[in-house]
């Protein structure tokens, strides 16, 4: 029975890169296994909805090219979460295929367990059929009628698909979408480690040296776990842990300041002790489990929407910048009446920045107004050349757009590029970001072997 846990978190991203010094200093000790999250909702739906990657093949590569070879080399796991990103099939494979890349180029042999998370819709159509489907984190309820154009929906699964990766015997585990801390409880809990002390572990693990001083998810963090405690420290000598630095972590995207929820239950943090233990080392112990009282699974899908172009202009004139409103109106209503007999179908949107584009008019309007302020335009419709054309006749309009006290009759807007024009692509939006209810079903992930 193993007494203690050495594990390395790469970094905070596979892709964001690491200092090859810090992976040196965590090998120069024993590592149990090596763990890595590859995934993130926060670049938006896009990426799950495309099946593309939001971190770019080549830094996914340098980041595994680095570890792969010298983690086979010492029989050390290597576990990776919620691959590509989004953590769909397109996204997985993509991960899959650059390894099989690396294996070709460093003349590596090893076995994969490929673990998909991927729905069918079939699946869900019987799960909203009863009720399954609830809302989470303040999504609207669920509407069914998305389900046929729901783009690669998967299931965020805990711990138990991973660890039955792990006692295949494979070297690398390639997981679908799956929680973050999954990648690096899984181990300890299946070596019987106190599973309130391995996700809390975890928690702070999967985000790399983000809970180090100074803050860089671009960097490693060495864990050790024991059955009563864990300690944390970045093998990067140039940063440091604090107690501070590591309670505040601990709070990382979560509304509650004394919990955070795994599908496994409660990780109950009242009673936590951050202690510094080391110059750069901090040891925690006193976090708790409290097991789910029933089984939920979060799914995640998007919806296509449409096609999106853009143009970004500056405004200078503060007669202008008074009169966004009113040239917004104005461009509305011209763009309205010259698209007429082309399309109805199609969104219009202005980001004023300066003024109110991050907060919206969830504020009062700053009585000062800003010197210079910057005017995207947004125009989204059901193909790419309607979503164009529609821009093209927003963009003409705001250029010349009429207002209140307009003295002037050149242009109200400063492009910096030509052609002001862009092609957004492709447009996705979460239609399915919800919990369902697993009581008496059963979701397997089972894992795939492949030999590299």
């Amino acid at each position: 029975m193993k007494e203690e846990i050495r594990y390395l978190s790469l970094c905070g991203m596979l892709g964001y890169g690491y200092a090859r010094e810090s992976l040196d200093n965590a090998f120069a000790g024993e590592l149990d296994f090596i763990g890595v999250d590859a995934g993130s909702t926060d670049p938006g739906p896009y990426y799950l909805g495309s099946g593309i990657g939001f971190v770019k093949p080549l830094q996914v590569k340098r980041d595994l090219s680095l570890v792969l070879k010298r983690a086979l080399e010492r029989k050390i796991p290597f576990i990776i979460g919620s691959a590509g990103g989004s953590g769909a099939k397109p996204h997985v494979d993509s991960t899959l295929a650059i390894l099989k890349e690396i294996a070709e180029e460093q003349q590596l042999h090893f076995k994969v367990a490929v673990i998909y998370s991927d729905l069918e819709k079939d699946f869900l159509i019987r799960a909203a059929a009863e009720n399954r489907i609830c809302s989470c984190g303040g999504s609207p309820a669920f509407d069914p009628e998305v389900i046929e154009r729901l783009c690669n929906p998967v299931a965020q699964f805990g711990t138990e698909p991973i660890i039955a990766a792990l006692q295949s015997g494979a070297d690398v585990i390639l997981a679908g979408r799956c929680c973050d801390t999954a990648v690096f409880a899984s181990y300890p809990i299946m070596h019987g480690f106190p599973a309130g002390l391995a996700l809390h572990a975890a928690k702070i693990a999967e985000c790399g040296a983000l809970c180090a001083r100074p803050v860089g998810a671009n960097d490693s963090l060495v864990v050790t776990l024991r059955k009563d405690s864990f300690t944390i420290e970045p093998p990067n000598p140039l940063r440091k842990c604090t107690p501070d630095s590591v309670a505040a972590h601990s709070l990382y995207e979560q509304p509650d300041p004394n919990c955070f929820y795994e599908p496994e239950g409660m990780i109950d943090m009242r009673h936590s002790n951050f202690v510094q233990s080391g110059e750069r080392a901090v040891t925690v112990s006193g976090t708790e489990l409290v097991p789910a009282s029933s089984e939920t699974m979060k799914l995640e899908g998007a919806a296509f929407c449409g096609y999106r172009s853009i143009t970004i202009a500056g405004l200078r004139d503060p007669v202008a910048v008074a009169s966004l409103d009113a040239i917004e109106e104005g461009v509305r209503a011209a763009v309205a009446g010259n698209i007429k007999g082309i399309t109805e179908d199609y969104k219009l949107r202005f980001l004023r920045y300066g003024v109110d584009a991050v907060g919206g008019r969830l504020e009062d309007p700053d009585p000062h107004l800003p010197r210079e302020a910057a005017l995207v335009i947004e125009a989204i419709a059901p193909t790419q050349v309607l979503a164009d054309t529609v821009l093209s006749l927003a963009r003409s309009s705001a250029l010349h757009q009429a207002f209140p006290n307009r003295k002037a009759t050149a242009g109200n807007l400063a492009f910096p590029f030509s052609p002001s024009d862009f092609h957004g692509g492709a447009v996705y939006e979460f239609a399915l970001y919800h919990l369902m209810d697993m009581e008496g079903i059963s979701l397997e992930f089972k894992a795939q072997l492949v030999e590299i």
